[in-house]
């Protein structure tokens, strides 16, 4: 296919409109935050924020593959002292579009300084949020396990009788536990919670995500040869994470600057590809029991 492994400049809603049905694997991006990067993309106004977006999921929506994921990093922002409720919103308008609000992950930044306002303090996370437009997707939960933790030395050397059954949920959720289950392991399932820090290195571009964030969500979701989408592609951190772990990409980006940008660290990655095989990625940490 002939749009596989290029950056595209231009409005990835038309761009798009050029794709066939269902040929994306996973869509992982983060668009500009209502009223944000207005120098870079003219910023969009938070009530308009809906409006302007829907098209472009409508897109996305047609070239997911129906076992395919979508990931949107988003936050709210702040308007007039209180949050804006234009991500809660948008879910609620692309449920009504098709799409199933499938799970939603937290991306806790470890190196984040503190800070405050007058009502407020600094945020320390950001959203990324899952959709699908079905409810059996490709999923590789192996892909992603952690190592079980120092919570296991002390937690599984002396079990009760309870620890070795599945011990129901005292609220009567219908869940339930079996400690004993995690004696001898040495990697668990995470949590939906991922500890990582920020993109420290200076990428020419005023919203950067961590190469290692884009990865987990690859890694998580799609196979070596499988074809990883971000409409948004910025500095092309999503494409660079893509080529690392064997899969293919598409990047579009309307701001002709990042497009250069993120040809050019494409091209960087490709070079280095060697060397990148040999460095173990950051790994976050987890709290997971699971």
């Amino acid at each position: 296919m002939e749009f596989i492994n290029k950056i595209l400049l231009g409005d990835c809603g038309s761009i798009l409109e050029n794709l066939p049905d269902d040929c994306i694997d996973l869509i992982f991006t983060s668009p500009p935050y209502a009223d944000q990067r207005k120098n870079s993309y003219g910023g969009i106004h938070p009530d308009r924020y809906v409006e302007w977006f829907l098209p472009r999921a409508e897109q996305f929506l047609r070239v997911l593959k129906p076992t395919g994921t979508f990931i949107l990093n988003i936050k709210e922002r702040v308007v007039n002292g209180e949050r804006h409720t234009y991500v809660l919103e948008l879910i609620l308008a692309m449920r009504r579009q098709g799409w199933l609000w499938t799970e939603e992950y937290m991306w806790h930044k470890k190196n984040s300084y503190p800070g405050k306002w007058p009502n407020r303090f600094r945020d320390n996370w950001e959203r990324l949020i899952q959709f699908n437009k079905h409810k059996n997707f490709n999923m590789y939960q192996e892909a992603v396990m952690v190592p079980v933790g120092e919570w296991a030395r002390e937690r599984l050397a002396n079990l009760s009788e309870t620890d070795k059954v599945r011990d129901e949920s005292r609220v009567g959720s219908g869940f339930g536990k079996n400690v004993s289950n995690w004696l001898g392991r040495s990697l668990v399932y995470p949590t939906n919670v991922i500890h990582m820090a920020t993109e420290c290195g200076n990428k020419n571009h005023s919203a950067t995500f961590p190469v290692d964030l884009p990865m987990w969500f690859i890694k998580l979701f799609t196979q070596p040869g499988d074809i990883v989408l971000d409409p948004f592609i910025g500095s092309g951190t999503t494409a660079a994470a893509a080529i690392q772990l064997g899969r293919s990409y598409l990047g579009i980006d309307i701001a002709e600057e990042f497009v250069r940008l993120a040809q050019d660290r494409v091209s960087e990655v490709q070079i280095k590809i060697p060397q990148i095989a040999e460095k173990p990625h950051t790994e976050y940490t987890s709290s997971s029991q699971e």
